[in-house]
């Protein structure tokens, strides 16, 4: 499988130190004609239990990569490109677990100096503590302009001191180039998101390069995920109103149909914020003891629904709801989701997809990060805060 350049997000996580020998204490080999160019290649001559997620650098920097060829056991190729900034080259899948490899390197070091060498290691062997990943983006699918890139931790997350080298190895690539980041809005969920909202007709590849690699805790994850979407060439936009109870409906820039609706009553209100449409099912079932309220409590419920779309991961939808018509545009009545009539929940599905951008505004409430795709909930300048890198940013394309 062929990779473009892959996105740098900062800087090569190196796993061992030496070109040749046994040693791991250093080793540099000569260009024909010039004098030493002092290289140390990783992983190192001879290292054993490398991951199976390991890129092939310079050690501590100390150069460029002009060229790499990787080859098994078995003598063949093993495709893959550089980052961007050519500090090392990522294998486009995991290596084998248990097989050695062979790496033929030349570089450049910060002098103009050219040198080649080669070095040999073997991989570790299968873990059995691994971490599986999810990410929220369908191959192929078409989303709304504020999709987020949204991965979920499984078994037990990514804790705080672990999170940089997972990080490294989540690669977005957008075309047309767009800046973008990525923030953790917890040890189970992170976002990736450009500084505004997808152009429209973007087209994404998104890369996790999970499989093999170390995340602490003598955990390993499981496997890469490769994913390739497209964002929706029409700009769609929702925004409720709490002061007015209602919803309008623009696209492209421009109002295409208000109603009106029912929101969370003081008790149970509806989040104000930045929220994303993250799924649409035209029926389901709402079960209050889902989030923790038995059916036959006081707060509790069990009712068939038609014609929802999910705002939030704690169960705030925009619904159709019969039985609320008569408040809608009046007063608020709801367990927390956004009410509006069985004719308009049907004609605000049928609209919108998975990515389009919702605003509430003005309730008792407001959303919380990590409810959600909850990525819009923040200015730029919050928002990378959120990333575990220095300097947080990175352009989300590649040179050929």
């Amino acid at each position: 499988m062929k990779k473009t350049a892959l996105l740098m997000v900062a800087f090569v996580l190196v796993l061992s130190a030496c070109t040749s020998g046994k040693s791991d204490s250093g080793g540099a080999w000569h260009s024909p004609g010039t004098a030493t160019a002092a290289f140390t290649v990783t992983p190192a001559e001879n290292a054993t239990d490398v991951p199976v997620s390991a890129e092939i650098a310079l050690k501590d920097n100390a150069g460029s990569l002009t060229d790499v060829k990787l080859t098994g056991a078995d003598g063949k190729a093993v495709d893959g490109d550089f980052r961007t900034d050519k500090s090392s080259w990522v294998p486009a899948d995991p290596l084998k677990y248990s097989t050695s490899y062979t790496a033929s390197v030349t570089a450049k070091d910060k002098a103009g100096k050219t040198g080649t060498s080669t070095t040999k290691f073997t991989t570790m062997a299968r873990p059995g503590n691994r971490m599986e990943t999810h990410l929220y983006m369908g191959d192929n699918a078409t989303y709304g302009q504020a999709m987020p890139v949204v991965v979920e931790f499984k078994n037990g997350g990514v804790a705080k001191a672990n999170r940089a080298a997972v990080e490294r190895r989540m690669f977005v690539t957008s075309d047309p180039p767009q800046t973008g980041a990525w923030h953790w809005d917890s040890n189970i969920q992170a976002e990736y998101r450009p500084k505004d909202y997808w152009q429209p007709g973007t087209k994404l590849t998104v890369r996790l390069g999970l499989g093999g690699l170390p995340i602490g805790d003598g955990r390993y994850g499981a496997v890469d995920i490769d994913t390739k979407a497209t964002i929706d060439t029409v700009r769609r936009e929702i925004d409720v109103d709490n002061a007015s109870k209602m919803l309008t409906a623009k696209q492209d820039g421009k109002v295409v149909k208000t109603f009106p609706v029912s929101l969370g009553r003081p008790a149970k209100p509806s989040f104000s914020g930045n929220m994303v449409i993250m799924e649409r099912l035209d029926k389901t079932v709402f079960d209050s003891s889902t989030y923790g309220t038995p059916v036959n409590s006081p707060d509790g419920y069990r009712t068939d629904i038609q014609w929802a779309e999910r705002l939030t991961w704690d169960g705030q939808f925009i619904h159709a709801a019969p039985w609320s018509v008569k408040d809608q545009g009046k007063r608020n009545v709801s367990h927390g989701c956004v009410n509006v009539s069985l004719d308009n929940g049907a004609w605000i599905y049928n609209w919108t997809k998975v990515g389009d951008p919702v605003v509430v505004r003005g309730t008792e409430k407001t959303l919380n990060i990590g409810n959600g795709f909850t990525a819009w909930q923040q200015s730029w300048d919050q928002f990378i805060q959120g990333s575990a890198l220095q300097g947080g940013v990175a352009p989300s394309v590649s040179p050929s």
